[in-house]
């Protein structure tokens, strides 16, 4: 989950490390480092905490280095230290790495290159790979690293510099790294678009297995025994002003407030309204494979596995297919084989999510036809899916707890439900058409559903200071609560749980006292009886009551201590509506706290190890 920049070429190797590694500090911001070649040797600056204390550092540099490295850390081997920061050195200084993974097996490299005369610095895994380069260095040094990478097991996105050498070397394996191409003889790489938008549209993404040598001459990428490898540039499509704050106290505001129009992009852009349907042309599986399809299974993790819970209600009330939402590190655990009559769906903002992606692997192996959800366009998710998938098109989002891919990825489970249902038979087209003319109205009742912030906030200084949370639904809000409790424990660190409203008498009932806040998402259906039960159990036990509800519901300030509303809607539109207040909730409670809102403790935005 760290984040890698390098980059050669004639700019300001400082500015330039400064401004990449600033761009992606969600991705890790326990400490950060640079190491630069100037005049055959490198310099090295490391510091614990936010890039911003190490760019005061290199604001008094005024040397002007042509090949770098950079590094942005989330801790997995060692402490938070300046020892422990990257970029790591081999014994003689000369050789200077950054790493996003983890080496499995580094205590053996560690005390064999120990029994060999290397002496260690830090607690981390990482060391052991410049020391291991060192130790088969004879002169050249990308075979020199090609040699070392045949030696490690475990996951790594790295980048290799050595003194005297204008080069950069780097490599993939389970950890994402990506070209951007500048110019002839100049290139960034790093870990995340973000940190490329501002240089260029231009972009390679590596493949596991392969090295990518940059000098000032051009690059080239082999596999680890020095075949060539091909590859197509792609375009990036992300901007600047998309990874900018515009005006926002924090990221995480402005892409609550983007959803509306994260909303209209996704609709535009899968809604073929000549025959009124949805349009997935990215989706490689026949009719009949489809229409032969026993079951799908959804993967996922955190917000994603969320998300997933309400698509699993869209696929079978919608399209008529039986399906399963597994935790993808559980999937790993399963003994189960899949087959051609299973669709593997793989939910992940990134696309890079480490267990998703072993999930997914295992899927494949096993025969399933496997999609993707995902936000950023050439993941590897998006790359190793074997029947395509589609993008939900929500922009960069920058602030680590997800908000606007949270509903962009329920907005396109639903759609792709409704094409699903139709392919299938299960759907008629008049019903299809129904949903799609109702799904148009969506983003207008995002828009209304953002303007009770003001009640919102007044409700958060209320109970900033509250210990635990409960958030129940029932149905499709189950997943609703499940994500408002999740929401609140990023960025608040207030400990909340999410469950069906009917879980509650199976124990966690026992919780409820005059301190504890109940959030319901309550939706007038065929459960809202229900679910009123519920509410009076909880106040039977004096416990504070917060409810989620509709405009029209009229009874529900008679039961609820505070009520905050959003416009009617059907069932699977409420799942994206309900969503809205809150992560408005769980922001502004954390704002009263004084939190780090973007940057919550712990945690950093893709968990790619």
């Amino acid at each position: 989950m760290c984040g890698i920049v390098g980059y050669i070429g004639k700019r300001d190797a400082y500015s330039t490390l400064i401004k990449g590694i600033s761009r992606i500090d969600y991705r890790g911001y326990d400490s950060a480092g640079i190491a630069v070649s100037i005049n055959g040797s490198l310099e090295t600056l490391k510091c614990v905490g936010a890039v911003s204390t190490l760019k005061k550092e290199t604001s008094k540099k005024n040397a002007c280095g042509t090949v770098s490295i950079g590094h942005t850390r989330w801790a997995t081997h060692g402490k938070p230290t300046k020892a422990n920061a990257h970029p790591h050195l081999s014994c003689d200084g000369k050789i200077a790495v950054v790493h996003n993974g983890i080496i499995e097996n580094h205590q053996a490299l560690r005390k064999y290159l120990i029994s060999e005369g290397h002496k260690f610095t830090s607690e981390t895994d990482t060391e052991v790979i410049p020391h291991l380069i060192e130790h088969l260095y004879e002169g050249n040094l990308e075979k020199a690293v090609a040699a070392a990478l045949k030696q490690l097991h475990g996951t790594y996105g790295i980048a290799v510099i050595r003194a005297g050498e204008k080069k950069i070397v780097a490599a993939r394996k389970g950890s994402p790294l990506i070209l951007g191409i500048i110019g002839k003889g100049e290139y960034i790489l790093a870990s995340d678009i973000a940190a490329i938008t501002e240089y260029t549209k231009k972009a390679d993404y590596l493949e596991d297995g392969e090295i990518c040598v940059l000098t000032d001459k051009g690059y080239r990428i082999t596999d680890h025994d020095d075949a060539p490898h091909s590859h197509i540039v792609k375009t990036i499509n992300w901007s600047v002003a998309a990874i900018e704050k515009q005006g926002f106290e924090h990221y995480m505001l402005k892409e609550i407030h983007e959803q509306p129009e994260t909303m209209r992009t996704i609709i535009a852009g899968k809604f073929d309204f000549k025959n009124k349907i949805p349009k997935f042309g990215g989706i490689r599986i026949t009719p009949l494979d489809l229409k032969n399809l026993d079951r799908a299974i959804i993967l996922a993790c955190g917000t994603s596995f969320n998300a997933g819970l309400a698509g699993e209600y869209f696929l079978e009330k919608t399209a008529g297919l039986k399906t399963e939402v597994v935790y993808a590190s559980e999937f790993l655990c399963k003994a189960e084989k899949l087959s051609s009559r299973d669709l593997v769906i793989a939910i992940s903002q990134s696309g890079e999510t480490a267990d998703t992606l072993a999930a997914l692997r295992k899927a494949n192996s096993d025969g399933a036809h496997s999609i993707g959800v995902v936000n950023v366009v050439g993941s590897t998710i998006a790359r190793e899916v074997n029947s395509g998938g589609l993008y939900i098109h929500v922009g960069p989002e920058v602030g680590v707890a997800s908000t606007k891919a949270y509903t962009g990825q329920l907005l396109s489970l639903f759609l792709f439900s409704l094409w699903l249902g139709r392919m299938r038979g299960s759907l008629k087209p008049a019903e299809a058409e129904a949903e799609m003319k109702r799904l148009t109205s969506l983003p207008a009742l995002a828009e209304a559903a953002l303007k009770n912030e003001k009640k919102i906030i007044a409700i958060a200084s209320k109970f900033k200071n509250a210990t635990n949370f409960m958030y129940l639904g029932r149905g499709i809000h189950y997943a609703t609560s499940l994500e408002g409790a999740l929401k609140l424990k990023e960025i608040s660190y207030i400990h909340a749980e999410g469950m069906p409203a009917a879980e509650m008498k199976h124990g966690p009932i026992a919780l409820i006292d005059k301190k504890m806040p109940v959030v319901f998402a309550v939706k007038r259906d065929d459960g809202y009886e229900k679910i009123i039960g519920n509410i009076e159990e909880v106040k039977a036990r004096k416990g504070i009551v917060i409810a989620i509800a509709e405009e029209s519901d009229k009874e529900i300030h008679k039961k609820a201590d505070y009520v905050i509303r959003v416009p009617d809607s059907t069932q699977e539109l409420s799942s994206m509506l309900f969503a809205i207040p809150l992560q408005l909730l769980a922001y502004h409670i954390a704002r009263f706290r004084k939190c780090e809102i973007d940057k919550p403790r712990n945690l950093a935005k893709s968990v790619t190890v």
